[in-house]
């Protein structure tokens, strides 16, 4: 009898640290007002479709999600996936596509003025734009880059993009309790869940931009 009631809470125990792991287990939610944080509103609209360009990618970033994408890396000819899969660029490159900023075009037009500094030896416009190492590059280039200490909650804002040593996505509107918000991406097949508490979790933190400040420089 011990011995199966030991089997049983050894099971509960790996079933609770397999849901943890891969973030199945739902987590409560909270948004800016209950943390007195004045949700941040870009004074540009790019595509000029009545909705500031902060809000547009944020927007953007969850209609991508909706359709569920499945995680493959493969190449594309026109450069944007055209199926049902995608990796982790893709949710930063439709997110911002749809708000007016085409990072195939804006990275292809950045490596060939900067190439040196993205240490590419060919440049190839279809998969350059979804590399993360390139995306860091283009937004030191051309976004405001912002804090990286993730417990500074006020200025962690939905739409912001978020880098990683070998990963990106976007900001969410949503918080822990703590208010340190979570990330929307799609980092690998078994993800359950394409919004996730992660940040505190990490340690790969290389890179926290906003994108909806530099249109001028975009046009």
């Amino acid at each position: 009898m011990k011995k199966k009631v030991g089997f049983v809470i050894a099971g509960i125990c790996l079933c609770w640290y397999f849901m943890n792991s891969f973030h199945i287990l739902p987590h409560k939610k909270y948004t800016d007002e209950d943390f007195n944080i004045v949700t941040y509103k870009s004074t540009i609209d790019k595509d000029k479709d009545g909705m500031d360009d902060q809000s547009d990618i944020l927007q953007n970033v969850r209609s991508y999600i909706a359709t569920k994408p499945k995680y493959k890396s493969k190449y594309y000819s026109g450069g944007y996936p055209d199926d049902e899969y995608g990796v982790c660029s893709d949710v930063v490159a439709f997110g911002l596509k749809d708000a007016g900023y085409d990072l195939m075009e804006l990275v292809d037009e950045d490596i060939k003025k900067n190439q040196k500094e993205y240490q590419i030896d060919i440049i190839d416009k279809n998969i350059d734009f979804r590399r993360v190492r390139n995306l860091k590059v283009f937004f030191d280039h051309n976004a405001k880059s912002l804090t990286t200490d993730i417990y500074d909650i006020k200025n962690w804002q939905g739409g912001d993009i978020v880098v990683f040593k070998n990963h990106i996505g976007i900001v969410s509107n949503k918080r822990n309790k703590k208010g340190i918000p979570f990330i929307i991406h799609h980092e690998h097949s078994f993800q359950f869940n394409y919004e996730e508490d992660i940040l505190e979790k990490r340690e790969d933190l290389v890179g926290h931009y906003r994108m909806s400040c530099y249109y001028s420089q975009l046009k």
